[in-house]
């Protein structure tokens, strides 16, 4: 059962909005193990031979730095959070701007960004007005539950 990148995060999305705790999935070729509320450090790896004949070649993902912490005369800014898991996007299309960029004023209510979940795209609206300040998340990037996307300077 070939099982690639895009259904794989498609899984987890989907498990991530469910209650289950573990899943295992396997095949004549893999085993997959899903826990919930546990870290396992993993050594990374070149290439991973399966028992059918095509190879599948897994690169390592480069460490992702932790989410910087604002500076302490910073406390008054808000941060616009991920709801969901799902892929980040600054712009309704790869050739239009961005919804909202450093220094620009938003309102609230106003939509900031997309979170692709599933192939559904979903609206990130503002839930201050203000000023945005900084832009924690690449475009295209998987994104977290609750994970900072932007922080913005209230007023």
């Amino acid at each position: 059962m070939p099982l690639d990148l895009t259904e794989l995060r498609e899984l987890l999305t989907t498990l991530n909005q469910t209650d289950i705790s573990e899943l295992t999935l396997k095949a004549d070729d893999f085993e997959l193990v899903v826990r919930r509320g546990t870290r396992v450090e993993v050594a990374p790896v070149a290439a991973i031979t399966t028992t059918a004949s095509t190879p599948v070649v897994m690169s390592p993902e480069p460490a992702k730095a932790e989410t910087p912490v604002a500076p302490k005369n910073d406390r008054k800014l808000v941060d616009v959070v991920s709801p969901i898991v799902g892929t980040f996007y600054r712009s309704p299309a790869p050739d239009e701007p961005p919804f909202a960029d450093i220094g620009n004023r938003i309102q609230k209510g106003q939509v900031v960004c997309i979170i692709e979940a599933m192939k559904v795209m979903n609206e990130i609206e503002a839930e201050v007005s203000g000023e945005i300040v900084e832009v924690l998340v690449q475009n295209g990037q998987p994104v977290e539950y609750g994970q900072p996307l932007m922080r913005v300077n209230p007023a």
